[in-house]
């Protein structure tokens, strides 16, 4: 997945408190490419002109992950000094939180603490 950010070193910094290691940035084309587990590429950043901060928009398209503990995810996420959105909510499979970077780009944390059978992690 490809996000739009408006500052490539602050994306950076931002996705790497998330949890989001670098793979590699191609600084010459904007482009930092972050790990989503031991996948690369995962998720791309590049930087684009006119890219303003703002809120997150809704509705939006956002991208969930899944991940073992989306409440334990939530308050890595704070110690990290990234806000969540909202507190964890409960779904049909189990928790979710979500995390809007400065330019409104809204990343999901999702666990199926009720529903394991239906869950990679």
């Amino acid at each position: 997945m490809l996000l739009p950010v408006g500052d490539l070193d602050e994306a950076v910094d931002f996705y790497e408190r998330a949890g989001f290691p670098v793979a590699y940035r191609l600084d010459e084309a904007g482009l930092a490419i972050l790990r989503v587990g031991g996948e690369t590429p995962g998720v791309l950043l590049r930087a684009e002109a006119g890219a303003g901060r703002r809120p997150p928009p809704w509705p939006a398209p956002r991208l969930w992950l899944e991940v073992p503990d989306a409440r334990a995810t939530a308050e890595a996420l704070a110690g990290a000094g990234i806000p969540v959105l909202t507190e964890p909510f409960a779904g049909a499979t189990g928790w979710t939180v979500e995390i809007a970077d400065p330019w409104g780009n809204v990343i999901g944390f999702t666990d199926y603490t009720k529903r394991p059978e239906l869950g990679r992690v």
